[in-house]
């Protein structure tokens, strides 16, 4: 699977092998990448990837910047789509590429990836407290369907999945 591009970004699908080695590196000293968030998303991969196969095209991705290549955070989806056609997303940066619209242009590629291949319906959630990340899901037109005393959810969903050759 090649890399999603966007103006500014890279999305780089990972392998399990760069999956297995991100995991035994562990995170980076505090603020740098990988955070412990994006170990964990690694270690996510992995175990759907034990379980039952490589999800691509709905695996994991490392953001990086274009300009540059450095890494700045992790996205990607949580396992190939449900029987209703549903994923789960996810997506994290490190503090200092926060503030700059990243996160934005990540979940904006990811959704256009995700109506690309197939899905019907995108889920993500976010804790009550983390406002910037609810903002981040409301511009890309996800709408918020519940919440608990942890957790926002929100979704978007399309009639007709737009699947296209990926």
């Amino acid at each position: 699977m090649e890399d999603l591009l966007t103006e500014r970004l890279v999305l780089h699908p990972f392998t399990v092998a760069e999956a297995e080695r991100l995991v035994a590196a562990g995170a980076a000293p505090e603020g740098g990448y990988p955070t412990a968030m994006d170990v964990a998303g690694a270690r996510r991969y992995l175990e759907v990837c034990a379980r039952d196969g490589d999800p691509r095209p709905f695996g994991a991705f490392e953001v990086r910047v274009r300009a540059d290549g450095r890494a700045i955070g992790g996205a990607g989806f949580h396992g190939a789509p449900d029987d209703e056609g549903a994923v789960t997303i996810g997506y994290g940066l490190i503090e200092a590429a926060r503030g700059h619209g990243y996160a934005a242009e990540t979940l904006r590629e990811l959704l256009r990836f995700a109506r690309a291949a197939g899905a019907a319906r995108v889920k993500g959630d976010t804790d009550r407290g983390n406002v910037a990340s609810q903002r981040v899901m409301a511009a890309a037109g996800m709408r918020l369907v519940a919440e608990d005393d942890e957790l926002r959810y929100y979704e978007l969903g399309w009639p007709e999945p737009a699947v296209t050759v990926l």
